[in-house]
């Protein structure tokens, strides 16, 4: 019987065993997309305690912890730490299969060199000695990323953001690159007038400029996205249920936005027209820079209206939709297309029904600018785990060019979910691995570690331009 999270964890053969700890064990992290907080990093945070670096903020745990009946204030409530802490750890053996019980006992080995199952029972041995280390300088926010080779780190940012902490950074010189990605979901969301304009009212104080129409709102919207670009920004992100690609005009767009400025309740109708003429303006803005453009389609947010209005959004009330996506995805990258603007791209989809048809839509609109120029982008979220990797990696293989994909990232909160990066790059290696095992690819031993290597870490590297 194999030991649990042994040196061959995850991998099946010989040949698995190779390619991870020959070629994939020790490449350096881009982790291109994640929601890391840049002020912590600014101020190379210590934490107190295992509990502030882990439970606070992840809803993956607060999801599981909700499922086992555990009290809301011991997961979003304002007990002591050691208590949720405990409630944390009589919830783990309860998530056996789930992804949260690889994660939680890899974070523990590879941070802490702790090997030991996390139970009610090892719970305040664990979380004492857990913590005295997280206390230590050795473990402040930027020693925590060192330890595990992290290279570059993209947060999540909004347009009105001022970027103050991501200065900070490059003025320290840290060696680490933190660069901000451009995340414009407020900029669209016209469904509460009031809500919006309040965010209108934030974005022209930024941008020093009256917002009177849409035309001043565009000019707003570009001089935030040079100043982005001024400070690094190489992405933009956009999380959405589907795509937007409506038809409209100019004349249209105008006239929405005046009734929108005006305070008035926007039809359906003008709203997926006011976002399909935005989605397409910051596409075309990502474009002229020579941006790549994400998008995370697909997601349910804010399903649990008593506890939305109890907690706010991103407390764990979220889900897998089933929206329409082949019609509007094409439509939106045809029209990029036909008019020469559209840029690299990445598409995320959170429902699994879709993985076949997103891999093949995007392949349409690859061309010989840059090779993977439209990527099939990683397992998200409720797909981020082994059997959801496994089957976004066997989808692009089925459906294109697996040796040119980007690889992995963490789309965390938690400066301790890096070891997600190790997770991903096992099952790789063990994909590739039995192939050739079962004589379904050559025991080529130069070709299959390039194709790791570039997927780990190369492909993503060459990419984005963060070295440009």
């Amino acid at each position: 019987m194999k030991k649990f999270i042994d040196e061959n964890f995850l991998l099946d053969n010989k040949t698995a065993e190779f390619l991870y700890h020959q070629h994939a064990k020790d490449l350096p992290v881009i982790d291109y997309h994640c929601h890391l907080p840049p002020q912590q990093i600014a101020d190379d945070k210590i934490f107190e305690n295992i509990t502030q670096a882990w439970l606070y903020g992840d809803h993956y745990k607060w999801r599981a912890m909700r499922a086992n009946g555990i009290p809301e204030k011991y997961i979003t409530g304002n007990v002591p730490d050691v208590e949720k802490f405990q409630k944390w750890a009589d919830t783990v053996p309860f998530t056996l299969r789930n992804p949260l019980y690889h994660w939680t006992h890899l974070e523990l080995l590879r941070y802490f060199k702790i090997d030991r199952l996390l139970d009610s029972k090892s719970a305040m041995e664990i979380f004492e000695s857990s913590s005295k280390k997280l206390r230590s300088p050795e473990y402040s926010i930027r020693n925590l990323l060192r330890m595990m080779k992290v290279e570059v780190v993209c947060t999540t940012d909004d347009p009105v953001d001022s970027l103050v902490y991501h200065k900070k950074i490059r003025k320290d010189g840290l060696e680490i690159k933190i660069i901000p990605a451009w995340r414009p979901d407020n900029a669209m969301a016209v469904n509460n007038p009031e809500s919006y304009n309040n965010y209108l009212d934030t974005l022209a104080s930024v941008s020093d400029t009256d917002i009177r129409d849409y035309n001043t709102f565009v000019t707003a919207i570009q001089k935030r996205h040079d100043y982005f670009n001024e400070h690094g920004c190489k992405l933009s992100d956009h999380g959405i249920e589907t795509f937007y690609a409506e038809d409209f005009n100019d004349s249209e767009i105008r006239n929405i936005f005046t009734k929108i400025r005006s305070g008035k309740v926007l039809d359906e109708e003008s709203v997926f027209k006011f976002k399909s003429s935005m989605l397409i303006l910051f596409a075309e803005m990502d474009h002229d820079k020579g941006w790549t453009q994400q998008f995370h389609i697909g997601a349910i947010r804010n399903i649990n209206s008593r506890m939305m209005k109890m907690l706010g959004p991103e407390t764990g009330y979220d889900s897998i939709g089933d929206f329409e996506i082949a019609r509007p995805m094409s439509k939106f990258f045809d029209h990029l297309e036909k008019n020469e603007k559209l840029t690299k791209t990445i598409v995320y989809n959170l429902n699994p029904r879709d993985n076949e048809l997103i891999a093949t839509m995007i392949y349409n609109f690859n061309n010989s600018s840059i090779p993977g120029k439209m990527q099939y982008g990683s397992g998200w979220w409720f797909l981020d785990q082994k059997d959801g990797i496994e089957k976004q990696i066997n989808t692009i293989s089925n459906m294109g060019l697996l040796s040119r994909f980007v690889g992995m990232l963490t789309d965390s909160r938690s400066f301790l979910s890096y070891p997600r990066h190790e997770y991903f790059r096992r099952i790789l290696c063990n994909i590739l691995g039995n192939d050739v095992e079962k004589g379904e690819l050559p025991d080529e031993p130069e070709l299959l570690a390039k194709t790791v290597k570039d997927i780990c870490y190369y492909n993503a590297r060459n990419y984005f331009g963060f070295y440009d």
